[in-house]
């Protein structure tokens, strides 16, 4: 399994990526989700995947070649498109090349074809975007109201990113966000592991030396760790018990006027049930 997360502000892009994949319980292995393609002072573009490993490796490597038609013009790539529209485009394509060339024989052998992705980043003249990739090559572009796609187990770490991120959030804090995610995926499902892959990118910048790689002996994660839980825990007791008594409460779970119970049967001794 696997758990990516991409948010994008007015002020960068976050992306946080863990490593483990599971093809059965004696077949747990490590391989970076994480793809940076960058063309130094022109453009700056990161792909997260998640879904069966070989395609999204396939789809990893067939991009940086795959070319779209445009016409009279020179055909479109990641390294020469214009916008992050077209570059967006040409992995669409080469998530649709894969499978026309795997998409058969997976389903002769009974393999879904599975693979989602997260693209973003910047070119030149042109600002920041991110996009959510499907299985089928299509996607669908973040905005102001969803500045944050995630893909594979994202269940457990949405709610911190849907009550604390929005597009005027600071960059370290949205990095802080992503890996109170990533930690609560963790904890609660095995199929998402150590190490992490966190990359920063300022907007304008064109790269990005905020990069590194999270493993159990990282600092500032096993803070994360350990602070969390631990702050959870103290919101969580001093949240008032539920009063059953009514007593003097100034936020009752019971009110006499106003009962509101699931239907009953109930059975008096001797009484026959049919």
């Amino acid at each position: 399994m696997t758990y990516c997360v991409g948010i994008r502000l007015n002020a960068g892009l976050v992306f946080l990526s863990d490593s483990r994949t599971n093809a059965g319980m004696d077949q747990i292995s490590t391989f970076r989700k994480m793809m940076v393609y960058e063309k130094a002072g022109d453009r700056f573009m990161v792909m997260l995947s998640a879904g069966n490993l070989s395609i999204s490796q396939s789809v990893r490597e067939i991009l940086q070649v795959e070319k779209i038609d445009n016409g009279d013009e020179e055909p479109i790539t990641i390294w020469n498109a214009r916008s992050m529209f077209d570059a967006v485009r040409v992995l669409g394509s080469a998530v649709r090349r894969v499978y026309e060339q795997d998409g058969p024989s997976l389903k002769a052998a009974g393999i879904d074809f599975n693979a989602s992705m997260i693209f973003g980043g910047q070119i030149k003249g042109e600002a920041m975007r991110m996009f959510l990739v499907y299985s089928a090559g299509n996607f669908i572009e973040a905005t102001r109201e969803t500045c944050f796609f995630q893909v594979g187990e994202s269940k457990y770490g949405k709610p911190i990113l849907d009550r604390v991120l929005t597009p005027r959030t600071p960059l370290d804090e949205a990095a802080k966000c992503a890996l109170v995610s990533m930690d609560s995926t963790l904890k609660s499902n095995l199929g998402v592991g150590l190490p992490l892959d966190l990359l920063v990118y300022e907007e304008g910048a064109l790269q990005s030396q905020q990069i590194v790689c999270i493993d159990e002996a990282n600092p500032y994660f096993r803070m994360i760790h350990d602070t969390w839980g631990q702050r959870l825990r103290e919101v969580f007791e001093s949240i008032d018990d539920p009063r059953w008594d009514g007593g003097d409460t100034t936020h009752p779970l019971m009110s006499p006027l106003q009962r509101h119970e699931p239907m009953r049967k109930i059975t008096h001794p001797g009484e026959r049930i049919v």
